[in-house]
């Protein structure tokens, strides 16, 4: 399923443009104006549903914070479960991490070691807001794949084509930008 234009206009006008955030020569693409918007979220979580409905997901893996908001909407529409994939040191049980560069060093995220269950192979749809380098989205791809389950794609509600990371991350698992930033 495609975006219509009128969608697709609905959904790029819903989200704000914030210059110089966090640092000068940044434009950060503020999602909460598309979270408080009731028509735009619900034409996004629709436009989720409708793509996703048919890929025999059993588990949506929400990348730490934003990850969540859309993965566990999308996880309760498709009558599946939820996964949230932490930065280091938020999980309470047996966890395994993945570390992965910034730009000025390294972060780590984890997941819990039986997030998916005792079924090899579980078919999962990791979820995040934005993709840029995609350092994130390549350890969630990785941690997904280390548990036994497999990560069938990779969502982002907005992808940054100008940057590496869909790239990157298209020679681990396939991946889909609801909205392309070139």
């Amino acid at each position: 399923m495609t975006l219509s234009k009128t969608e697709k206009k609905i959904l790029e006008d819903s989200i704000r443009d914030i210059q110089d955030f966090p640092k000068p020569g940044i434009v950060f693409k503020d999602i909460t104006t598309l979270l408080n918007n009731k028509e735009a979220y619900g034409v996004l979580m629709n436009h989720l549903y409708q793509r996703y409905k048919e890929y025999n997901l059993e588990y949506i893996a929400g990348i730490d914070a934003r990850g969540f908001i859309f993965g566990a909407a999308l996880a309760q529409m498709l009558g599946i479960g939820f996964v949230p994939i932490r930065k280091k040191g938020k999980l309470p049980y047996t966890t395994i991490s993945e570390k992965y560069a910034l730009e000025y060093g390294v972060d780590e995220i984890e997941v819990h070691i039986d997030a998916f269950g005792k079924q090899i192979g579980a078919r999962v749809l990791v979820i995040d807001d934005l993709i840029a380098t995609g350092g994130t989205a390549n350890a969630a791809a990785t941690l997904v794949n280390q548990t036994g389950a497999a990560c069938i794609e990779c969502c982002f509600i907005i992808g940054l084509t100008f940057l590496d990371g869909i790239k990157k991350l298209q020679e681990k698992t396939d991946v889909y930008s609801v909205i392309e930033v070139n």
